[in-house]
Parts: structure tokens; C-alpha cells; sequence
């Protein structure tokens, strides 16, 4: 997995902050925004590229997903100024979520195994032994013959010294459902149809040519119009993105301009309880399993890729749209905007006709850095409603699971089983599933009944949004988790007094 500080994460929040800037001061539509490809790459930088006007011509085409723009569509005569006239205009976002600079695009070579300067030639030969089509030849040093080979990877499991080496195609090999391929001219390209937007495509291209496409421009318009209640909706992997105690973060996102704030983990409440009393609805009937249904990327996976398994997914709507009901119902006219690690989410949010908006963390944090906003260094804001320890952990995996059994009549009845990320084994494991409920597969004591998806290993928190180390944010969402259960516990004794 690509580290999350790397310099394509670092050009792209350059770029956003920069945005927000001139957004906020009046002024994006104007000449300045033009000078963003000389500032980040100046004449005095060695270039990534040929030169420095190749390098600020990328960046000038990065700015345009950062605008909310597909890279596709580009026109080179016109300037940044006249597509940031055109993003303050726009009244909704545009289709696809995900947007691809073919320029960046290193036109990696197909996925091979090569032999290192490790290899000793040595005498037992497993390399060329064991090759099931005979690709391997050994002098000195062993050569692998390209149009004999399979790609199987037995040469490399078998070298003791572990010379020969698997040279992958990063964006094809994060995609669990086959969704990227080479074109015509070598570069990748995405099938819609096949894609889930899970994001690990743009989390590991390490050439930064898989781009979301930033919703920033529009809800910072609709903050600055101040003509409705723009409602924030953050989900609990959020707030462990950033070194906060419970309220701080709702404070600094007041302090960027959005009028109220509603913590996503109160839907998750209301999705755990509709799911637990639905587990129970199901398997009173003799259904064989049910999966839980918070995660966009998976459901979008198994509508695709796993059909037999539709009948299996919770007809319980995601956290963020449960959130979402609670902000239209308090003010039908209100904007929802919510806030998330996850690209999935920014298509789930597409097809809810509730979520107007969804930013990512990377959003956000440019939004903070703009406004100079540090929200360790707030004083707590007053919560409008505190969700429960359960509803927060569902940032993490595990915590949907936990959550729904802690709300079970009847627990006893359940056989936890947990998808631990939507890799190709993940994927494999869903179409296990599949198979077992169509009944071609028989259900033994390892399968579970109630099976948690997450498509991000770790779960939210792991999401390809995100600006903190999993590591990180696990420590501080269990701290959250534990100040949001003891914020509760206060606010029920007051009740009751």
C-alpha cells in the first residue's frame, strides 16, 4: 500500500488549498488562479518530467479534478481561470466520480516477473525446475523467456535468494473487480460498468494519474452564499483523521463556515438497529445469511460481480443517509454535505436524492489549512445529538458486527463472519457466499450468518482518502469512541435528573 505521504498526496492538497484560498478571498474565477502551475513548479525545480513546462502542464490538468472536472474532456486553450468560471456555475456535481490523466499515466509495462542482479545460478535450479512451461533458462544467471511465460510467479516463490522479482502494474493490481486495462495507446482506462469506487486504483498509482473529482469548489460556494443551512455530516473515521477531542471537531467545522453539524455515527445507531432487528426477521424465515450494508463499495460489488448474493445484502440504508433524514426533517431545505475517507461514498451520494455533497478528508483538510483552522486548538462545541461507542466503531472492522450484536434479541442465533477488505481474496470470498446461498456450495461451521463487508482493510479508517497512518487513526478513533461513550453517560444523567 502506497504511503500516504508521498509527493503526488502532497501536489494534490497544494492544489486544493490553493483553491480554497482564492475561493474564499472572491478571487478564483480571476487571473490568479492561472499562476498555480508556476508556483508549484517553479523554474529553479528539477523536473519530474522532460521540463518544467511539461510538469506544470500536469499540474494544470490536476486542477481540473480539483475543480470538479473530468481530465478527459480537456481543452487545452482554455485557461484555469475559465474552468473555475464554469465550476462557480455548476449546480450539481458531474458524472464519473473518478477521472484519469493519461499524460501522468506512466503506460506501465503488463504485469511480469524479472530476474534481479540477486540471482547466483546456483546449482539446484528450483527456478527452472519448477517452471510449469519450461520459460526458465540458467547460465550464470537465470533468464526468463517473455513469450513462454505464464506469470504464474512459481519461479519467484522458489528462488532461495529471492532474485527474481514481480514487477506489477500498480492500478491493475489494487483493482479487485478487473475494472482498469490498458487502451489502444497503453495507458489505463476504467469500465464504469465493472468499477466500484473503491478507490484503491487512485490510492495506489504512484503517478497520481487516477484522480477523484473534488466537490470542494461547490460546497465552499454554497457556504459563501449563506442563502440555506449548509449541514456537515461527518462519519467517525473522519475525526480520527485529526488530533481532536469530542466537540473540538465539531467546532472547527463551524469555524469553516458550515451552520450545523451532525456526527454520521447517529445514523450508524439507526442502521444498527434496523439491521439487528432484520438479522433476526431473516433468519427466523430460514434465510442462510444476510450481509450488512453500510459499505457502497461492496453493495456496489456484489449488484455487479456477485448476483447471487443480492438477496443476501441488509435492505437497511447506509449511516449517511440515515443522517441525512435527520438533517431534511430539521430543516427540508437544508444542504447536506457529507464527509468521508471513502470515493464509494462520493457515488453512493451521487444516487441518494438527500446527500447534495460529499467531500473527502483531503477536502476538508485543505479547507482547515485555508482557513488556518487547527482543530486541536479549539474549545468544544456543543453536540447536537451523541451517538453511541457502537455507532462510532463502525470506522473500524469489526465494529458493524459489534454494533449489531449488542442489539440482537436473541445473540445466540449468530454466526459472526467478517470480510476484512475487497481484494481478490475478499472478492473470492463473496462469491463463496454467493454460491452458498444459491445452494451450490453447503454451508459449514465456518461460514457465518451475518457477514460484515468492508472494502478497505481496517475498515473506514482505512479508506484511500485518508491523511492519517491506519496505526494512527485507530489509536485516536478508540479514544473518541471512549470520550463519545462517557459524553453519553453524562448527557443520560441529566436526562434522568
Amino acid at each position: 500500500m502506497l504511503n500516504i505521504n508521498n509527493n503526488a498526496a502532497n501536489i494534490k492538497r497544494e492544489i486544493l488549498v490553493r483553491i480554497a484560498r482564492l475561493q474564499l478571498a472572491g478571487a478564483l474565477d480571476g487571473k490568479d488562479v492561472n499562476h498555480i502551475p508556476r508556483e508549484l513548479i517553479p523554474k529553479d525545480r528539477p523536473p519530474f518530467r522532460c521540463c518544467v513546462y511539461h510538469d506544470r502542464e500536469l499540474i494544470k490538468q490536476r486542477a481540473l479534478a480539483r475543480l470538479g472536472f473530468s481530465v478527459e474532456a480537456y481543452d487545452e486553450d482554455k485557461d484555469l481561470e475559465d474552468y473555475a468560471a464554469e465550476a462557480l456555475e455548476r449546480e450539481k456535481p458531474t458524472w464519473p466520480m473518478l477521472t484519469v490523466l493519461h499524460e501522468a499515466c506512466n503506460a506501465c509495462v503488463k504485469q511480469n516477473y524479472i530476474v534481479t542482479n540477486a540471482c547466483q545460478g546456483c546449482f539446484a535450479r528450483p527456478c527452472m525446475m519448477n517452471c510449469p512451461k519450461k520459460a526458465i533458462a540458467v547460465d550464470r544467471h537465470a533468464h526468463i523467456d517473455a513469450e513462454k511465460c505464464i506469470h504464474c510467479g512459481i519461479c519467484a516463490q522458489n528462488c532461495p535468494y529471492h532474485a527474481i522479482i514481480k514487477v506489477p502494474v500498480p492500478c491493475e493490481e489494487a483493482c479487485p473487480v478487473g475494472a482498469i486495462s490498458k487502451g489502444g495507446d497503453g495507458h489505463e482506462q476504467i469500465d464504469y460498468a465493472k468499477c466500484i469506487f473503491c478507490g484503491n486504483c487512485m490510492r495506489e498509482c504512484p503517478f497520481g494519474a487516477m484522480m477523484d473529482k473534488s466537490q470542494l469548489v461547490d460546497v465552499i460556494r454554497r457556504i459563501m452564499e449563506k442563502k440555506r443551512n449548509v449541514v456537515a455530516m461527518y462519519a467517525p473515521a473522519i475525526a480520527a483523521q485529526f488530533k481532536a477531542a469530542t466537540g473540538q471537531f465539531e467546532a472547527a467545522l463551524l469555524a469553516a463556515g458550515f451552520d450545523s453539524v451532525l456526527e454520521v455515527a447517529v445514523g450508524a445507531d439507526i442502521c444498527a438497529d434496523k439491521e439487528a432487528g432484520e438479522f433476526e426477521e431473516r433468519m427466523s424465515r430460514g434465510d442462510k445469511v444476510m450481509t450488512t450494508s453500510c459499505c457502497s463499495a461492496y453493495v456496489r460489488a456484489v449488484h455487479i460481480h456477485v448476483p447471487e448474493l443480492i438477496p443476501c445484502v441488509s435492505e437497511t440504508r447506509s449511516p449517511m443517509h440515515y443522517t441525512a433524514e435527520i438533517a431534511r426533517e430539521r430543516d427540508p431545505d437544508c444542504v447536506t454535505v457529507f464527509i468521508g475517507p471513502c470515493l464509494a461514498k462520493r457515488r453512493e451520494g451521487f444516487d441518494d436524492e438527500i446527500v447534495d455533497y460529499v467531500l473527502s478528508v483531503e477536502d476538508l483538510n485543505a479547507l482547515f489549512i485555508a482557513k488556518e483552522i487547527n482543530p486541536a486548538d479549539l474549545p468544544q462545541a456543543q453536540k447536537e445529538a451523541v451517538p453511541s461507542a457502537t455507532g462510532r466503531n463502525f470506522a473500524r472492522t469489526g465494529g458493524v458486527l459489534e454494533a449489531v450484536k449488542a442489539r440482537l434479541s436473541h445473540p445466540e442465533i449468530l454466526k459472526p463472519d467478517v470480510i476484512n477488505g475487497l481484494n481478490k481474496a475478499g472478492m473470492a470470498k463473496l462469491a463463496m457466499y454467493g454460491q452458498i446461498n444459491v445452494g451450490k456450495i453447503p454451508s459449514g461451521p465456518s461460514h457465518g450468518n451475518l457477514v460484515e463487508v468492508m472494502a478497505c482493510e481496517g475498515g473506514c479508517i482505512g479508506g484511500p482518502s485518508v491523511i492519517t497512518s491506519q496505526k494512527s487513526a485507530a489509536v485516536f478513533l478508540e479514544r473518541y469512541v471512549k470520550e463519545g461513550a462517557e459524553t453519553g453517560k453524562s448527557a443520560r444523567k441529566q436526562e434522568e435528573g
